[in-house]
């Protein structure tokens, strides 16, 4: 398949959420309560809320940003491609990508929504986690028909009310929410608890996938404080693995049949050894350790349940003999640091060759548009419209050329693995 005629849809990219995301969206009794946009006096931009300072790591936005200034420092939107932060700039900037679809997770509140989950009201909480969702929806998704995947965030600190927000927010048409890959290190119940089963039981009634990012428990795998960040990088999928290990040895998938869980961010490359694994471990030991899958593998549970996603993996492809290639999904991340944006499908088809159609579409957008309820082709008049290089043309004259935002700096400073929590503010150890 060339290149101009594949159909791309990212199931991970992010959102920088614009200033005026919560005007006229909360109840008049909350509407002054609402986190403030602010610039500082140097000049970086930070959103306040409730005394807690939250700036915009650079590392969140630096597409189109040379790779000598992508650095942890707190930036401002001057700094930053208004694709970011403006939806039509977005869409501009997807079209100038051959990008059609995305599914775009916040920033600032965190990925499952940690930053309202820490609010003492929790009437405030929740009203700050439905402004959001219906900003999302409504605006963010809604402003572009067929262009978005709506994804909720979750009112984590209840599951009832959990519940209840899935189930809203699937009837305004998401059928994705956020969730931490391992709540208990954010002060929650773990996943083998049964704490959660409300949440599950909405996500399987109303056909809503759990999106699980590398970084949803707001804490990476870190092999000692002193490591440059370059080993924190390198091991942030290793946050995923953690995770669907918990999921696989928990009874989640065995209680509630139907529920699917993503892995975003995760890469796929690991998998077939993960699988392997699992089930050595559970004809070795199962007798004794209690798990019981009845006529199934572990792998096979895996295999029903869990969606993978991948940037750019070379080995995860050439190892898709070894995946359930109805649940890999491709991801652009756009506008972080690991994005292979504007030229995805360059870097895509550097390892296609050799695979047939059927397994590029799915891993470009059937599978994404399966999972997620999402129907771009009836909306935009068909495949025909959707493809890389139609989009590529409506984008023709866009700018995605890479520019320096600021002075280079004299020396460059070598950043160690613990310098990132000094980037933004932390929660107190043991804080939900």
């Amino acid at each position: 398949m060339h290149i101009n005629d594949m159909v791309l849809v990212s199931v991970d990219d992010h959102v920088v959420e614009p200033p005026d995301l919560f005007k006229d969206r909360l109840p008049k009794k909350y509407a002054e309560l609402a986190p403030q946009f602010l610039t500082k006096e140097d000049g970086t931009n930070v959103w306040s809320y409730e005394g807690t300072e939250i700036g915009n790591v650079a590392l969140n936005a630096v597409a189109g940003r040379p790779k000598d200034e992508y650095g942890i420092e707190p930036t401002s939107f001057s700094d930053i491609r208004p694709g970011c932060y403006d939806v039509n700039e977005r869409v501009k900037d997807m079209n100038a990508n051959g990008v059609l679809g995305a599914l775009c997770f916040p920033s600032f509140p965190q990925f499952c929504g940690q930053l309202f989950a820490r609010t003492d009201d929790k009437d405030v909480a929740l009203a700050m986690i439905r402004a959001y969702n219906d900003w999302h929806i409504d605006e963010w998704c809604g402003s572009n028909p067929g262009r978005f995947i709506p994804l909720a965030l979750p009112a984590i600190w209840d599951p009832e009310i959990m519940a209840a927000e899935v189930r809203r927010t699937a009837a305004k048409g998401a059928h994705a929410v956020t969730f931490s890959e391992n709540p208990s290190k954010l002060g929650w119940p773990s996943l083998h608890s049964d704490h959660w089963d409300p949440f599950w039981k909405a996500c399987s009634d109303e056909g809503v996938v759990a999106c699980m990012h590398i970084g949803s428990s707001s804490q990476m795998v870190v092999t000692s404080p002193d490591a440059p960040i370059d080993c924190l990088i390198t091991l942030t999928p290793l946050n995923i693995v953690q995770a669907a290990t918990d999921l696989i040895w928990s009874s989640v998938f065995r209680r509630f049949p139907d529920v699917r869980v993503a892995l975003s961010e995760g890469g796929i490359g690991w998998i077939p050894y993960f699988l392997e694994r699992i089930d050595y471990q559970y004809k070795q030991h199962h007798t004794w350790t209690g798990q019981e899958f009845g006529d199934k593998l572990p792998s096979e549970v895996f295999d029903e349940h869990v969606l993978t996603c991948f940037i750019d993996d070379r080995f995860g492809v050439a190892s898709r003999e070894f995946l359930n290639m109805d649940n890999v999904m491709w991801e652009c991340d756009y506008p972080h640091s690991d994005s292979t944006w504007p030229f995805s499908p360059e870097e895509l088809g550097l390892y296609l060759e050799g695979v047939s159609d059927h397994d590029i579409d799915r891993m470009t957008h059937v599978n994404a548009m399966h999972h997620f309820a999402y129907d771009p082709f009836s909306v935009l008049g068909g495949r025909e419209n959707c493809t890389v290089g139609v989009l590529r043309e409506q984008a023709a004259g866009h700018d995605v050329s890479v520019r320096s935002t600021r002075p280079k700096e004299k020396a460059t400073a070598v950043v160690k693995s613990s310098d990132l929590g000094k980037a933004v503010k932390r929660t107190p150890a043991g804080a939900r």
